[in-house]
C-alpha cells in the first residue's frame, strides 16, 4: 500500500502545483493590470514619492497568498479529478483495484491525502496571507494617505467600570499608526463626562494610546447655589459646565488593541483566525452585535476542511469507465463543481448574515452539501455498482 499511496500522492501534488501555478498566474496577470492605471501617481503627503511599477508588481505580488489561499480547494479538486480519471483512463487504477485498492482503502488514502491539503491551507490563511496581506495594505496606504473605513471612519466601544467610551478612528496611517481620533466618554447613566480629539494617536505596549496634537473637553454637572429664599429652578439643575483644553500629548488607557482597529478596518475575512476570536470576544463584552465577524470565524475554521469535501468529490471519477478521451470533459465539470462550492460559499456568509443563523451553521452548510453529494455519488458509482 506504500507504493500505491506514493504513486497517487505524487500524481496528485504535481497536478494540484501545476493547477496552482496556472490559476496564479491569471489571476495575477489580472491585478497587476488593475494597478496599471496607478503607475505614475503620487503619494498623498509626500513630496517625491511616486507609485511605480515596482510599486504595482510588489503589490501584486504580496497578494499572491491570499490568492492561493481562495484559490486552494478548487485546484485540489481540479488536480485529483484530472489525475485519477487520467489513472481510470489508462486502466492504471483497475489495476490497482485488482491488486487490493478497495473502495475504503482509497477512501481513507484520499482523506490522508486531503488532510496534507487541509493543513497547507490552513498555514496559508491564518499566517501567510494575513502577514503579506498586512504588508500589502500599509504599502497601499503609503499612497493613498492611510487606511480608512469609508468618510465615517471606524467605529468602536468599550465598556468600563465607571462607563463606557465610544471610539472613531478616521484612518490608520503607513506606519500603522492612528488618524483622526476622537473619543466620547460616558458615565453609567449615560451621560457624556468627556470628549477627547487628536490629529493621531499612537498605540502603546501598557494598554495606553498615546493622543497627540488635541483637546480635552470636560462637560461637568455644575453645583447649584443653595439659597433658602427661592427654590432651585429646573434650568440650575441641569446647568453644565464645559471646560476645554488643549494638549500636545496626552495618554488615554484603554484595552482596545491595534489587531481590534484593523479588524474594524479591513476586510475580515483577510484576518487572523484569533484575531477574529478576540474581536468578538471584545463586541461580545461590549453588548454589540458580532454576527458578521462569527460567521467569518467560523469560515475560516471550515474553509481548509473544505479540501477533504475536494478530495471525496473527486473519488468516484476514478471508477468511471473510459474508451477514448473524456478526461478534459471530467476535468471541465470538476472545476465547475470548485467554481459553485466557492460561490456557495461566499452566498450562505450573506444570507447567513440576513437571516441572523447560527453562525457555524451558515458557514458550513455548503461544506454539508458538498459533503452529502461526494458521499453519495461515492456510494453509488463506487459501493452499489
Amino acid at each position: 500500500m506504500k507504493t500505491i499511496r506514493s504513486l497517487i500522492y505524487a500524481e496528485v501534488y504535481s497536478a494540484v502545483a501545476f493547477a496552482s501555478v496556472g490559476f496564479l498566474a491569471l489571476f495575477s496577470f489580472f491585478d497587476l493590470v488593475d494597478e496599471l492605471g496607478a503607475i505614475g501617481r503620487v503619494a498623498v503627503g509626500q513630496t517625491g514619492l511616486t507609485y511605480g511599477l515596482e510599486h504595482a508588481l510588489l503589490y501584486v505580488a504580496l497578494g499572491m497568498p491570499w490568492r492561493v489561499y481562495e484559490l486552494l480547494p478548487i485546484c485540489v479538486l481540479i488536480g485529483t479529478v484530472f489525475v485519477l480519471t487520467r489513472m481510470a483512463q489508462r486502466s492504471e487504477f483497475t489495476i490497482l483495484r485488482t491488486s487490493g485498492l478497495g473502495p475504503w482503502l482509497a477512501l481513507r488514502i484520499m482523506l490522508m491525502m486531503g488532510a496534507v491539503f487541509v493543513v497547507l491551507t490552513f498555514v496559508t490563511g491564518d499566517y501567510i496571507a494575513p502577514f503579506a496581506g498586512k504588508q500589502q495594505t500599509l504599502l497601499k496606504a503609503r499612497f493613498d494617505g492611510g487606511l480608512s473605513a469609508g468618510r465615517t471612519g471606524a467605529w468602536l466601544k468599550e465598556t468600563r467600570t465607571n462607563g463606557n467610551a465610544s471610539v472613531n478612528v478616521g484612518a490608520i496611517n503607513a506606519v500603522a499608526d492612528l488618524e483622526r481620533i476622537t473619543v466620547y466618554e460616558f458615565s453609567n447613566s449615560g451621560q457624556l463626562t468627556r470628549t477627547l480629539t487628536a490629529a493621531s494617536a499612537t498605540i502603546g505596549d501598557n494598554n495606553s494610546w498615546t493622543l497627540r496634537e488635541g483637546t480635552v473637553t470636560n462637560y461637568d454637572k455644575a453645583a447649584p447655589q443653595l439659597n433658602e429664599a427661592a427654590p432651585i429652578s429646573l434650568a440650575a439643575r441641569n446647568d453644565v459646565r464645559i471646560t476645554k483644553t488643549s494638549f500636545d500629548t496626552q495618554q488615554w488607557p484603554t484595552e482596545i488593541t491595534i489587531d481590534m482597529i484593523s479588524v474594524a478596518v479591513l476586510d475580515p475575512s483577510t484576518m487572523r483566525t484569533f484575531d477574529l476570536f478576540n474581536f468578538i470576544n471584545h463586541l461580545e463584552a461590549n453588548q454589540q452585535n458580532a454576527q458578521q465577524y462569527e460567521i467569518e470565524f467560523w469560515r475560516k475554521l471550515f474553509y481548509p476542511l473544505s479540501c477533504l469535501v475536494m478530495v471525496v468529490l473527486a473519488l468516484p471519477f476514478a471508477y468511471f469507465h473510459f474508451r477514448s478521451g473524456g478526461v478534459a470533459g471530467y476535468v471541465f465539470i470538476g472545476f465547475l463543481a470548485g467554481i459553485s462550492f466557492f460561490l456557495l460559499n461566499n452566498v450562505f456568509g450573506y444570507i447567513g448574515n440576513l437571516n441572523a443563523w447560527q453562525p457555524w451553521l451558515a458557514a458550513a452548510t455548503p461544506s454539508l452539501i458538498y459533503t452529502a453529494i461526494s458521499l453519495g455519488a461515492f456510494s453509488w458509482l463506487v459501493l452499489k455498482r
